[in-house]
């Protein structure tokens, strides 16, 4: 199972980073490619929302089915209401957990984009809260150690 580990709160940046408009292939580059359409920013790229957008470090492999996993930070709004199919960062029983949100009547369930976990009903005398809903994620390929 995922669980979430809150790193705090993302804060808006006046700093601009260059975006170049074309595709870059998987395959062979293209040298006609080499050019700046415009500048952005980290803010309109994952829409933060400050000071109501957090960071969150996923830990495990329940959510790797959406891209999300064992590490990656994600960026989390707490402003936005949490609807079904969304997925969210929830506490059940003070337990912080990333899950994708689904409610049929009046049976909320969180499941696990990875068919080797089961399902989380929530059942009476559960305390849950729903934490924010996760907008992105970010994934580092390399590190220098």
């Amino acid at each position: 199972m995922t669980t979430a580990t809150i790193l705090g709160s993302m804060g808006s940046s006046t700093t601009e980073l260059p975006f170049f408009s074309a595709r870059v292939p998987a395959g062979f580059p293209s040298p006609a490619q080499d050019h700046l359409e415009q500048k952005l920013s980290l803010d309109q790229l994952f829409d933060v929302d400050a000071p109501h957008t957090f960071l969150v470090r996923a830990d495990g492999e329940s959510m790797i089915g959406v891209g999300i996993f064992d590490g990656d930070v994600m960026v989390v709004n707490r402003a936005m209401p949490a609807r079904h199919r969304d997925i969210v960062i929830a506490t059940i029983n003070g337990d912080t957990f990333v899950k994708r949100l689904t409610q049929a009547g009046e049976q909320i369930v969180l499941y696990s984009e990875n068919p080797k976990f089961s399902p989380r009903y929530i059942l009476e005398g559960d305390e849950l809260l729903i934490w924010g809903v996760v907008m992105g994620s970010i994934r580092r390929h390399h590190s220098h150690a």
